[in-house]
């Protein structure tokens, strides 16, 4: 990401420190894997981006995703929104008019996302195999 982007986090952190620097990373992240998921470089709604997110989360963390999250200090889908519109605030991101934090309230459940569905695709998985 660079040293830039490593300063302004930390000065967002400054700001607000309730989530860790590491969140801010994965969310471009994510960001960056959500446009390539829809097939392009632009702007992508929040509904989109939370998708983006909870795909990379499972790929990456696995059944450790919840761990992650409450490591990072996200505890709610809006906690994803608040990042990115810090980022926003910091002209890391930019928005459109029909952007708004709505967008990342209520978005899943972490715990039946992450833990529940997790154990059901591994459920489905382990039994394919035998």
């Amino acid at each position: 990401m660079g040293h830039h982007f490593e300063v302004i986090v930390e000065r967002i952190h400054e700001q607000d420190p309730r989530y860790r620097e590491g969140a801010y990373i994965f969310v471009m992240e994510a960001l960056s894997f959500t446009q390539r998921k829809y097939g392009r470089p632009r702007h992508v709604s929040g509904e989109e981006l939370l998708s983006g997110i909870k795909e990379l989360l499972i790929r990456k963390f696995g059944p450790m995703t919840v761990t992650v999250l409450d490591y990072w200090g996200i505890k709610t889908t809006e906690d994803f929104g608040n990042i990115v519109f810090n980022l926003v605030d910091k002209k890391i991101l930019s928005k459109t008019d029909g952007d708004n934090i709505e967008q990342f309230r209520n978005g899943y459940d972490f715990l039946e996302v992450f833990h529940h569905g997790y154990r059901r695709q591994l459920h489905k998985k382990i039994s394919r195999m035998r």
